[in-house]
């Protein structure tokens, strides 16, 4: 018993050890998304989600990447100190690694995106910032009472918000190609006739047509 006492207060279970994990991941998140503004491979989301920032790309408006990823990453570091588990496809995957990325393209500032040791550093720094907010919220939220506060709450809302994503994310996929528009169409098709969340159906569906039907790129 003292043993384990010992260990858990050792550098795997120490607070630090954790914003330094957020760093880490995040920093290679955002070198993903440097890779793809460069050469158009290499972002960790979904096809999806990446149509919304080649959307931003290529026409210039990053409002809908922003707004998604900004979006999810303040939604997932609410959740993640009530929760306890950070999600990292909301949070980092989709927040750091598109909704960041688009805010600081909409605003003009590209050198981030365009420099693979900035873009590490970057999301380095941006990952620790995240994980000293949710230690933050932790301390002064579970940690002070024995309630779970809103965490039954929140993962419960997440679910039900998830089925307006739907529209949106058939959508994405029409503006990157007309077969990965058709393969969400026809997956959320699916989903909704068996009665389950059209977002889903919608991602399979533009992930298999996509991976048949590559979208070119110049």
């Amino acid at each position: 018993m003292e043993n384990i006492q010992q260990l858990k207060k050792g550098f795997w279970y120490s607070e630090w050890a954790f914003t330094l994990f957020v760093a880490c991941l995040a920093s290679g998140i955002f070198a993903g998304t440097h890779l793809y503004y460069v050469y158009h491979v290499g972002a960790f989301n979904d096809i999806a989600i990446v149509a919304l920032l080649e959307a931003g790309i290529k026409g210039g408006s990053y409002g809908a990447a922003a707004a998604f990823g900004a979006s999810f990453l303040f939604a997932r570091i609410l959740e993640g100190p009530l929760v306890g588990i950070l999600d990292i496809g909301g949070s980092l995957q989709t927040g750091i690694g598109i909704g960041v990325p688009a805010l600081m393209l909409g605003a003009g500032f590209t050198a981030p995106l365009t420099s693979f040791p900035l873009a590490l550093l970057t999301g380095a720094v941006l990952g620790f910032l995240v994980g000293l907010v949710i230690i933050t919220i932790r301390k002064f939220t579970i940690n002070a009472s024995n309630s779970t506060f809103g965490a039954d709450v929140m993962m419960g809302a997440g679910n039900a918000a998830g089925r307006y994503l739907g529209p949106l994310i058939i959508i994405s996929a029409v503006m990157a190609s007309i077969p990965v528009g058709i393969g969400a169409t026809v997956g959320s098709a699916i989903f909704y006739y068996y009665k389950k969340p059209i977002a889903g159906g919608a991602i399979i569906g533009a992930m298999i047509l996509g991976a048949i039907f590559p979208i070119i790129t110049k």
